[in-house]
């Protein structure tokens, strides 16, 4: 359980996502059959059903914040939804209506404050993303704060299993947890 965690990060610690790669196969490979691949342009997450071995999370251009978006996107995903290609989710591209970035936020919001979590334990930058730079996004003050109350709340009651686990082992690594940034 996160028992608290300081505003105070440790942005001095280089990250790298080969560092994710290999904290989440060792992780999930063999108890999920899941591992974490550097991808191209688009994120997506691929069942072991379409790859004909592990299922795979796929985050872009090797950025690190996008492997620590897709790795909460499947913390959250259920069991059966992990059978889905892209844990069968609708999608609506960049260029979003306001009416259409509203649902976009709404599906986030547990996604977002649980990748938040990760990038404090990871002493990460984190930023709430819109994901819509070619849209109407309008005023998107009420995703923020509807993220960091999730934040909030897996502060005060800690993460479900699977994101708990990737917590703890990024504290280990990144020695937030030492340091007394995360305890």
């Amino acid at each position: 359980m996160i028992k608290r965690l300081r505003e105070e990060v440790r942005l001095d610690s280089p990250h790298r996502y080969e560092d994710l790669i290999q904290i989440f196969n060792t992780l999930f490979q063999t108890d999920e059959n899941t591992i974490l691949v550097k991808g191209d342009d688009e994120p997506i997450y691929l069942p072991a059903a379409m790859t004909g071995s592990e299922n795979q999370v796929v985050f872009a251009h090797g950025y690190y914040a996008s492997a620590m978006h897709e790795i909460a996107h499947w913390c959250v995903a259920g069991k059966q939804r992990r059978q889905l290609e892209d844990y069968g989710y609708w999608y609506e591209p960049d260029g979003r209506t306001e009416a259409q970035q509203r649902l976009f936020e709404q599906v986030e919001v547990i996604p977002q404050a649980m990748e938040k979590c990760f990038c404090f334990a990871a002493g990460f930058r984190f930023r709430v993303s819109a994901d819509n730079l070619n849209g109407s996004p309008g005023d998107s003050q009420d995703f923020e704060r509807h993220v960091d109350e999730q934040f909030q709340v897996y502060l005060s009651k800690g993460l479900p299993d699977r994101a708990q686990r990737f917590f703890d082992a990024l504290a280990r690594f990144y020695r937030t947890e030492s340091e007394g940034i995360v305890a």
